[in-house]
């Protein structure tokens, strides 16, 4: 009980930063300077701290899990947890420089920032199917929350 709290406000802080970067900070910033060529690597860092933020959160949440006890409910956040830190390190490690090689040499830039798209889609989601998990009311002597 003592370890729901943390885990549940760690899934808040991770699916509520990927929500307000990608659905409302991105699109202002390139509302606002109008120059995809500036607006671009700037909205690049952005993505780049949220993913290391990510994973920073997702190994905190997975030791708070583990320390809940075994429990379906603790299986499925693990595999929420690590499925989100996967796309994480694909999208910061993998994807993202493809975008930079992409921009500089004239490659398919659409393809590549689609991907990308997609896996902060998956990370959005994930977090969000972990927060809807981590925020479900337990019964009491029931499954022990994370």
């Amino acid at each position: 009980m003592r370890l729901q709290r943390p885990a549940l406000m760690l899934a808040a802080l991770w699916w509520g930063g990927i929500t307000a970067l990608s659905f409302l900070a991105v699109p202002t910033l390139f509302a606002s300077l109008g120059n995809p060529a500036v607006a671009g690597p700037v909205a690049a860092k952005l993505f780049s701290l949220q993913c290391q933020a990510g994973l920073v959160i997702g190994l905190v949440l997975l030791i708070l899990v583990r320390q809940g006890g075994p429990s379906p409910m603790a299986r499925t956040a693990l595999a929420l947890i690590c499925v989100a830190m996967a796309l994480a390190v694909l999208q910061e490690y993998g994807v993202a420089q493809k975008i930079v090689s992409a921009r500089a040499s004239g490659g398919d830039l659409k393809l590549w920032h689609g991907v990308g798209s997609a896996l902060v889609l998956g990370q959005w989601l994930c977090s969000g199917a972990l927060l809807w998990c981590l925020g479900r009311p337990r019964p009491v002597g029931g499954d022990q929350p994370a």
